[in-house]
């Protein structure tokens, strides 16, 4: 799920010059706009990269799927899970999981991992 920012998140003030200025109802309606814009960015881009990734570990497998090969039952399993991955994580938690990595830069959930 999308953070989602309400008017009352927002800040009254701003620092203008090193004065304290109050943002008008019209400029706090401006910015809760462009921080919920740049939330649903973010995801967005998550989600992106996310369906990039799915894909290729998709096409690494995709020669089995020939008819003249027999794939595999765990490869099967690990395809459908691949696939099953837009309805089985939807929020923005389970998107940072999925894109999570170690110190080496791999991709550390076990939906990446392939049998």
């Amino acid at each position: 799920m999308v953070k989602v920012w309400k008017i009352e998140e927002i800040p009254t003030t701003k620092i203008v010059n090193n004065d304290v200025v109050n943002l008008t109802d019209d400029e706090r309606q401006t910015v809760l706009k462009d921080w919920n814009e740049c939330e649903q960015e973010v995801s967005d881009n998550k989600i992106v990269e996310i369906r990039e990734i799915r894909n290729k570990k998709l096409s690494e497998t995709d020669y089995l799927a020939n008819s003249d090969v027999t794939m595999p039952d765990n490869i099967k399993t690990w395809r459908q899970a691949l696939r099953d991955i837009p309805q089985d994580y939807t929020t923005e938690d389970e998107y940072d999981l999925l894109l999570a990595r170690d110190e080496q830069g791999n991709l550390t959930h076990t939906v990446w991992s392939k049998p």
